[in-house]
């Protein structure tokens, strides 16, 4: 019966905080955050209806985006023996997996806010940024060894892990994991632009837009404001950039691919 009370609890809460912000509206002071949220409106029971709502596009976006290189290597790129000549096909499936998870338990954590949804939430975010900075090393320097590889790797998952197990099963620390995160993503978005800065790759180009995309969606992970009319605050605003940067992405990934294939080729023959 312990589901069936936290309903109306969360309900509770709810409706006692929209009383509570009329007052302070009256008195003409500005929100404040309950609980460590800011006060949202609700649209059919969803808490945050616009980021939800972004959180799906952005897994529609990521799936389209995966799909349309899964097609690419697979069935329009020369192959050998069923195997593809980009030596990082392996590493971007894993990519659009965790990046497909993360926006799904996003837009989950936005529908409710449960301590289950949280962590899922934060989570899957952690483990995305993570695997993001192992990639953005091996493609910036051209990591092609296995032993290489795993030695660039291991270390990075086993940090990963050990946040993710420190959120999870002793406290969840909001202000250490956005520094982990932040950590985690400007390295990342100074690997790749120095990286398009120095190498002539014909779609560099779609790097440096992915670049300024990700720093302001990080921008707006940091400065927080109350939700403009109870709907849109910073959070959804990070949300809204990050979907031109997939769609970029993406296609910076499949010319990756292509251009990858064609150098090799070109040596093979």
């Amino acid at each position: 019966m312990r589901g069936g009370k936290m309903l109306p609890t969360f309900d509770c809460r709810y409706h006692c905080m929209l009383a509570r912000e009329d007052e302070r509206e009256q008195l003409g002071h500005k929100p404040v955050k309950y609980h460590g949220k800011w006060p949202f409106w609700r649209v059919y029971g969803i808490q945050e209806p616009v980021a939800v709502a972004l959180s799906a596009l952005n897994l529609s976006m990521q799936f389209h985006g995966w799909l349309s290189f899964f097609i690419l290597v697979y069935y329009k790129l020369p192959s050998m023996d069923k195997r593809t000549h980009y030596e990082y096909t392996g590493l971007w499936h894993i990519y659009g997996i965790l990046s497909m998870n993360s926006w799904f338990w996003s837009a989950v954590f936005h529908s409710r806010d449960v301590e289950l949804t949280e962590k899922l939430d934060y989570s899957s975010a952690v483990a995305l940024l993570g695997f993001s900075l192992i990639i953005a090393i091996l493609r910036a320097f051209n990591v092609r060894d296995e032993a290489a590889r795993v030695m660039v790797a291991a270390p990075l998952i086993a940090f990963v892990t050990t946040h993710i197990l420190y959120l999870n099963f002793y406290k969840l620390d909001y202000g250490l994991n956005m520094k982990v995160c932040v950590a985690m993503g400007v390295i990342q978005l100074l690997v790749w632009a120095i990286w398009a800065g120095v190498t002539r790759h014909p779609s560099r180009w779609k790097l440096w837009f992915v670049v300024v995309g990700g720093g302001l969606a990080m921008l707006l992970e940091i400065y927080d404001f109350p939700p403009y009319q109870g709907f849109v605050d910073a959070h959804a605003l990070g949300h809204a950039t990050t979907i031109p940067s997939t769609y970029l992405w993406w296609s910076f990934i499949r010319d990756d691919a292509e251009f990858r294939t064609s150098s090799l080729l070109k040596k093979i023959h």
